[in-house]
């Protein structure tokens, strides 16, 4: 029987994990699917539910969460918003759902943040990205995100699943 990487939390049963390839989601490309005045909404969206409801494994790190509900919510950002409640509702359909399992950072974080804190010649505001390429690493996944910054880590495996 093959586990889960070590961070993932919300595991719900180790022995459909067979070592295929795990994406994680990045909060950009969860925004525009919800947002219906984003660019590429529909294209976004029609991706997201494909994730969701696929076979794949897929990694949703609690950074994802909390800048989805920060942003989705924030009421003085244009674009269509969500009541918290409404969002937080979202989030524990996705949760519940067989192929999503929750990452938070496990005993190796801290190794790979550094690296691509420092290989990525991170600063300020990339800070942030610099600790979802560490997650998405830290589990073998790769990252889903429109968001080129991710270009600057080496060995992140990104894509960006909207780019023609």
């Amino acid at each position: 029987m093959t586990t889960s990487p070590p961070c993932w939390k919300n595991w719900k049963d180790q022995s459909t994990s067979d070592g295929s390839p795990v994406i994680i989601l990045d909060a950009n490309l969860l925004l525009y699917a919800y947002n219906s005045m984003a660019p590429n909404h529909a294209q976004a969206r029609t991706c997201v539910e494909d994730v969701f409801s696929g076979t794949e494994a897929v990694g949703l790190p609690w950074h994802t969460i909390s800048a989805f509900l920060r942003i989705i919510t924030h009421r003085q950002l244009p674009g269509s918003r969500l009541s918290m409640e409404e969002a937080a509702d979202l989030v524990e359909e996705w949760a519940a759902l067989p192929v999503v399992h929750l990452l938070a950072p496990g005993d190796r974080h801290l190794a790979f943040f550094r690296r691509m804190l420092v290989e990525g010649k991170v600063s300020g505001p990339l800070t942030a990205d610099a600790q979802l390429a560490a997650l998405t690493m830290e589990n073998g996944g790769t990252l889903y995100t429109t968001d080129r910054d991710f270009a600057r880590f080496p060995g992140l495996k990104w894509v960006n699943p909207l780019a023609g």
